[in-house]
């Protein structure tokens, strides 16, 4: 399962970017041909969050279809995987979509001194 080193990652990414303050939620995007399974990440988080300031946090996964476009007529199609054969016949496609793996946002507490 390569979901908990990626869920670790992302975890060590985000407790540097938070700068020591509590996490309350973290949104992720992933697309559709990474090979990601979401539910995957989901089930590791809270293991991997134990002792670090997302402890808790809220975990939202935005999940981005795979498109591609045909690099002979130029139309635009969805892909469930990284490849694909236009209508056009043409198997000569451009992924423009579903390979991300982004930490979209990170809310964190604030504390008023």
């Amino acid at each position: 399962m390569h979901e908990l080193g990626i869920t670790r990652n992302i975890v060590a990414i985000a407790t540097e970017h938070a700068q020591a303050a509590k996490v309350r939620r973290i949104t992720l995007e992933i697309g559709q041909l990474t090979a990601i399974m979401p539910n995957a990440i989901r089930f590791c988080f809270d293991v991997c969050t134990q002792g670090t300031v997302l402890e808790g946090a809220t975990l939202e996964i935005l999940e981005r279809p795979g498109i591609g476009r045909c690099r002979e007529c130029g139309q635009q199609l969805e892909l469930s995987q990284p490849f694909g054969v236009c209508d056009c016949g043409s198997a000569h496609l451009e992924i423009i979509q579903g390979e991300e793996l982004t930490i979209k946002a990170l809310e964190t507490e604030v504390l008023c001194v």
